[in-house]
């Protein structure tokens, strides 16, 4: 088993504070955030969605490398990116939709078991099945 942390100090209130995200490896170290960078277009900062779209993306991509290899296929380069909606739902937020989109370069698969590869990554990746409350997670899967 493997554990990991991360925190965050906040200062303030909801739309005028501000607050500084840590993770345990110094990948993020006091890094900013707040109302505007997370609903507004301030790119000065991160958000939740951002870091959750990049944790999922990690983690598919991972998922698909590791069912690649179990499948006896060689991928030289997978990109993946996340794109997390947030919506308004009644006086509150809710993350309704992920939409994975992944380019692949494979070689020695047709493009029906790579799909097959993919959909079973998504299903299989953690981040995915912490996920499963989210409405709507998409793959789209390109084979190069």
């Amino acid at each position: 088993m493997t554990e990991k942390n991360a925190s965050v100090h906040w200062k303030g209130q909801g739309k005028t504070g501000t607050g500084m995200i840590s993770t345990e490896t110094g990948a993020l170290k006091d890094y900013p955030y707040g109302f505007s960078s997370r609903f507004e277009d301030n790119r000065h900062g991160t958000n939740p969605e951002e870091i959750l779209g990049a944790a999922h993306a990690a983690c598919f991509t991972m998922a698909f490398s590791f069912a690649c290899e179990k499948a006896g296929v060689t991928a030289t380069s997978i990109d993946t990116t996340a794109s997390v909606r947030l919506s308004k739902q009644g006086e509150g937020f809710v993350i309704d939709r992920i939409a994975l989109t992944m380019q692949a370069t494979l070689s020695g698969v047709d493009d029906a078991t790579f799909q097959e590869i993919a959909n079973t990554a998504k299903r299989d990746c953690p981040l995915s099945k912490a996920l499963a409350s989210v409405p709507e997670i998409t793959l789209k899967a390109v084979m190069q």
